[in-house]
């Protein structure tokens, strides 16, 4: 992608083509989620530290095989955080204390465990000479080798209820952003259904069903074009096929720059003897701990947030700039910040009239991708909950204060609640309802602090990617010292 999100405060929006994809892949269950949290466990936090201590490699190989051991649902980013510290307590069981940590025997114990599982499937890591990605085949259960009608490869059981495409378009066509549209967009007579959408700056996925199947869709952009991967199955096959996806998705590399990786070894990640080379996970004497969240700018000064962001915090940063806390509103857990240094800012228009009955909105806010903070677009969904405007959204922790707009790019709120740790599902979070400050709360949190936002008008309704371009200069991230 041309710009980098962390290095600009606007969202790029990156431009290339894409061929059709054959629709395909899953929607797999969520577990319940656990209330909100102010921050990680002191137990959580040391497991953390050791975890980071470790070599990229070795923190997403363990994650990797967490996922082939059937107790990961994330992403493999090498970040550390409760899917990680869930998953790793799950697999020891009561073969040792749930403190997230393992030992060097536990470490080789889910190396063997992931393997044989790798080995069930014939699962490879493949280079795909027609698209160019690297991409995971599990060959056992995919033995059938052949073209799509567009020129991709295509992967299938011998009974063809499971298929998996991969494509890839040069430079020059529709972006990434209007292709994100067509495929969430659903006919009311349509038996498809959308069951998850997520577009970022470089890529998108959207999950569905049919009355008999489950698809999943992953797209990516770079300066070669457009290259994505597509799986689809039979309901019946989910138990099966379900975990597989997951491996797929954590695997798939659209531009690779290297050769393809080694395959794992018996014990992944581990030497002959398999205390050699590996971390005990033992934890330092001390760590700091962060949390994040999302401020808009106001003016060049001032930020509005969320007391869920900033409460309890030792230190304060929005984006490059030091802040602290100007004002707090209880009654709508609003709070202003006042930024040091100067900073251009251009703040969006403030919607007058309450949202719709379920009318559909774009948030912007920030993501971990591969420890880092990254911007990031997800679908609302405005609601109500308890009488009380209410947001359906598919966010994760580290994005209270989010800003919804609709479809004019206009603000309609910000999202209150401080989210919970997600299930990911190839990492991706489901929807949930959260506590949210209309326009209204805003306007009157803002009329006492005698600050303001200018109105704005109705005009013309724009795609995702415009609504985005429009509005993410404003939106930064909150880094929270605890």
């Amino acid at each position: 992608m041309p710009r980098a999100p962390l290095r600009s405060p606007r969202l790029a929006l990156v431009h290339g083509v894409v061929a059709a994809f054959g629709l395909l892949a899953p929607t797999l269950a969520f577990a319940q989620v656990p209330a909100p949290s102010a921050g990680p466990s002191p137990q959580m936090a040391a497991a953390q530290a050791g975890f980071e201590a470790l070599p990229e490699a070795e923190r997403k190989a363990i994650q990797n095989d967490l996922i082939w051991a059937g107790q990961f649902n994330g992403a493999v980013s090498g970040s550390y955080g409760p899917l990680t510290f869930r998953a790793i307590n799950a697999f020891k069981g009561t073969r040792g204390p749930a403190d997230g940590l393992l030992p060097p025997a536990e470490r080789a114990a889910l190396a063997k465990a992931a393997q044989a599982a790798r080995d069930a499937a014939g699962f490879k890591v493949l280079a795909d000479d027609k698209t160019g990605v690297q991409i995971g085949i599990p060959q056992k259960l995919l033995p059938k080798r052949d073209l799509t009608p567009s020129g991709g490869s295509r992967w299938q059981s011998a009974d063809e209820k499971v298929t998996l495409d991969t494509s890839a378009t040069p430079p020059g066509g529709d972006d990434l952003a209007a292709i994100y549209e067509k495929a969430i967009t659903v006919s009311p007579n349509s038996p498809r259904k959308i069951t998850y959408k997520l577009l970022r700056p470089d890529f998108f996925v959207v999950t569905g069903e049919t009355p008999t199947g489950r698809f999943y869709r992953r797209l990516a952009t770079g300066p070669q074009g457009l290259r994505g991967f597509s799986i689809g199955y039979d309901k019946a096959l989910a138990p099966t096929v379900d975990k597989l996806v997951i491996a797929i998705a954590a695997s798939f590399e659209p531009f690779p720059t290297g050769a393809v990786p080694a395959q794992p070894s018996a014990v992944a990640g581990v030497a002959a003897n398999p205390a050699s080379g590996l971390s005990s996970l033992l934890p330092p004497t001390t760590r700091s701990n962060e949390r994040y969240g999302v401020a808009l700018a106001l003016n060049e000064r001032v930020a509005l947030s969320v007391a869920a962001a900033v409460d309890n915090c030792r230190t304060l940063r929005v984006g490059a700039r030091n802040a602290k806390l100007r004002q707090k509103d209880d009654a709508s857990g609003l709070v202003l910040l006042d930024l040091d240094g100067a900073g251009a800012a251009k703040p969006p228009g403030l919607r007058s009239e309450a949202a719709g009955a379920s009318e559909a909105l774009v948030l912007v806010a920030y993501g971990n991708e591969a420890g880092k903070r990254a911007a990031v677009a997800l679908p609302g969904q405005s609601a109500q909950a308890g009488g009380k405007p209410a947001l359906s959204a598919p966010l994760q922790p580290g994005q209270a204060g989010a800003p919804a707009f609709d479809r004019q790019g206009r603000l309609v709120g910000i999202v209150t609640d401080n989210p919970s740790d997600k299930i990911l599902i190839a990492g991706v979070a489901p929807q949930r309802s959260y506590a949210f400050a209309d326009g209204a709360a805003i306007q009157a949190m803002l009329g006492k602090a005698g600050v303001s936002l200018p109105p704005a008008a109705a005009g013309q309704e724009l795609s995702t990617g415009a609504v985005v371009e429009r509005v993410s200069g404003a939106v930064q991230p909150i880094v929270c010292s605890l």
